[in-house]
């Protein structure tokens, strides 16, 4: 290149794609390296040419010198709040209300997509080139976080032009959001650094955004989806049409956005939805439906701050405000003590919550957590309800600090802490609560799945001395449970023949239900394929533990001192004794065909559950994944398969059926 101007204008094309490439389309195309070297090209050449640095070059996204306060700044066009639908009932008057203010009420589309919950920006482009951007605010007028905003790479500070013209004038809304694996980490260096964490990941994205000092937002993981126009010389027919224009301009749009031609077609997409939130890479929180035609629009209006023409069907809560009456301590069956919270009863997510987990005395002192504060409490899909963070603007001095105590509330014994581990335990290993929390996990669903013998179930077989170890199950007879308090004949005769079934089962299922400490689901099939049968394991020596992939010196020391302890060895026997049969895996190289490749399971199977597809594609060999990347090889879809599907298909990764995949296996069998 002849100049310094060519030069700058290079790097500048080629960053910006490649920023485009990677968030926008979801495909990178350099590395990290690459990327890197490109900034630093480009900011080398800015040091020595200041006089060329311009306000869309990549390199103000490091951010710049901190200011004293936010300027306020008005919206040219108010950014208004949508009305919230809090159930089917409601969501049905708003479809009502909209035909009613309508000459043609009959024909109506309405555009449903995920409301993301992340805080809500405006971004102004003038001549293609990012010029300001700014909060919600009231509305009406917001805070000018122009320095903030520049420093997300998923907004584009210049528009792309190479395939529809840019408008002169172009103002964008949208959410600026954290996902939810970077959020984890983001509070997990809160709490290293000895800092409160954040409530959730819209607490972080704010708190981010409104840092006054840019460069400490360039280190937070900030993203955005755009989805609203504000003032533009440009215009569009349908809301679909603008969606579907954004990305062409370098904009991140959300995928599941769908067009409902009913009210019923609406509902189901809220609650398909709702169903699928634990499963996607970020919070949201609800549904917002608006009508797709922009004439239909501009005809329904606007009310005081709200549009008539769109709403926001909500989700059931999963955080909310409690108090914390006391501190218990519970026992589990590897005897760690974990103190739970008593709570003054909350309704979250529709279920009532009155315990909640607070992990250990560590996690206790990093969050000062105390007696009597108040704090919010969070439930996500099948997670026990757990504390985010106490309030400590609540507190009134009548707060307690709380230690763990010195002995075992189960047995009395004493409570000790391993070197190097946050947990504590009972020192006892006859402590009954361990005994029962054993009997527990070795008749749970992942390990012997004995249907039936439930939590309240085993605390009655060991409080009357039916059973006192594992191994006493499979000796339980009928007039052992017919002495039993509120037990029939017919649930004591189905409890034994849940039992039974269970006596047949795989190699890693019974290395699971053993309680062998750092032996779980995973390591249980890493050991099932490398040996034929149990004795081969209980004779198998350190040497030969250490050389299997993925077993390291903690697990090798587990299995060895697990086997080398007589009253292990005594229950293990007693079971085979007693009829259990393990199916070991067929050593054959040969049903090894998945070996290498990468599975995900999408959408509701018909033939097998999830957990169950993927036990299979471990069986021969291969690795079942939770999300979608390049190195995907194939993508499974069921019923309502989802996101997982559109970026598989974005990717280029390989989709097949259920019916495929069943297909597939079989014909590697013949």
């Amino acid at each position: 290149m002849t100049n310094v101007t060519d030069q700058i204008k290079y790097l500048k094309d080629q960053i910006n794609s490649a920023n485009y490439n990677y968030y926008i389309k979801d495909n990178p195309t350099i590395s990290d390296a690459e990327y890197d070297k490109l900034l630093r090209k480009l900011q080398q050449f800015e040091l020595d040419n200041p006089e060329l640095i311009t306000d869309d070059s990549p390199t103000k996204r490091v951010g710049s010198t901190p200011i004293s306060k936010f300027n306020t700044i008005t919206h040219s066009i108010p950014l208004l709040s949508l009305d919230n639908a809090m159930n089917e009932e409601e969501l049905r008057n708003f479809i009502t209300r909209v035909k009613k203010n309508l000459p043609d009420g009959k024909n109506i589309q309405i555009i449903a997509e995920p409301k993301i919950d992340g805080l809500a920006v405006e971004l102004v482009y003038k001549d293609g080139v990012f010029i300001q951007g700014s909060t919600r605010g009231n509305g009406i007028t917001g805070e000018d976080i122009t320095e903030n905003l520049r420093t997300i790479k998923s907004i584009p500070l210049r528009l792309r032009s190479d395939k529809i013209p840019v408008p002169q004038t172009l103002e964008i809304r949208g959410e600026v959001y954290i996902d939810v694996v970077n959020f984890k980490k983001l509070n997990k260096q809160q709490l290293n650094n000895e800092k409160q964490p954040f409530a959730n990941p819209r607490n972080a994205a704010a708190g981010s955004l409104r840092q006054l000092d840019s460069r400490i937002t360039a280190t937070r993981p900030l993203n955005m989806f755009c989805y609203s126009l504000g003032k533009s010389d440009i215009s569009f027919s349908t809301h679909l049409e603008f969606l579907q224009t954004l990305p062409k301009w370098g904009f991140r749009t959300n995928p599941l956005v769908k067009i409902c031609n009913t009210v019923d077609e609406m509902i189901s997409f809220h609650n398909d939805l709702e169903s699928k939130r634990d499963t996607l890479d970020y919070e949201i929180d609800g549904t917002v439906f608006k009508v797709n035609s922009i004439e239909m629009q501009n005809i329904l209006g606007v009310k005081s701050r709200s549009p008539r023409w769109a709403i926001a069907g909500k989700f059931k809560a999963r955080q909310e405000i409690s108090q914390i009456i006391d501190i218990e301590i519970g026992v589990g069956r590897t005897g760690v003590i974990t103190p739970v919270a008593l709570l003054k009863p909350i309704d979250i997510g529709g279920v009532t919550v009155t315990h909640a987990t607070l992990h250990n005395q560590d996690e206790i002192d990093r969050k000062d957590i105390r007696i009597n504060d108040w704090v919010i409490v969070q439930r996500a899909g099948d997670v026990i309800p757990q504390i985010v963070k106490s309030i400590i603007e609540r507190r009134t001095g009548e707060e307690k600090i709380y230690k763990l105590p010195e002995t075992c509330p189960v047995c009395n014994s004493h409570i000790i802490k391993i070197e190097g581990e946050a947990k504590h335990r009972c020192a006892n290993i006859n402590c009954i609560a361990q005994l029962k929390g054993s009997i527990k996990h070795f008749a749970s669903k992942n390990a012997m799945d004995i249907v039936g013998l439930g939590d309240k179930l085993v605390d009655q077989l060991v409080d009357e001395n039916i059973i006192s170890n594992i191994a006493d199950l499979y000796y339980i007879k009928i007039d052992d449970l017919l002495k039993m308090e509120r037990m029939g004949e017919k649930s004591a005769s189905n409890l034994l023949q849940s039992i039974e079934k269970s006596k047949t089962t795989t190699f890693a299922r019974f290395l699971h239900g053993l309680g062998i400490r750092n032996v779980g689901r995973f390591m249980g099939k890493v050991l099932e394929k490398e040996f034929p049968d149990l004795e081969t394991l209980k004779n198998a020596t350190e040497e030969q533990l250490n050389n299997i992939d993925g077993v390291g010196q903690i697990v090798t020391n587990s299995i060895i001192n697990f086997f080398s302890e007589e009253k292990n060895l005594e229950a293990v026997n007693k079971l085979i004794d007693g009829g259990l049969k393990i199916q070991t895996l067929i050593q054959n190289k040969n049903e090894d065909f998945f070996s290498g490749m990468t599975f995900v399971f999408t959408g509701s199977l018909e033939t097998m559950t999830r957990s169950e597809a993927k036990e299979l594609v471990e069986k021969y060999g291969g690795k079942a994944s939770s999300s979608v990347s390049k190195k995907t090889d194939y993508v499974v879809i069921g019923a309502n398969p989802g996101s997982k599907a559109d970026k598989a298909e974005k990717l280029g990764v390989k989709i097949m059926s259920e019916k495929e995949f069943n297909e597939l296996i079989k014909s590697k069998l013949i």
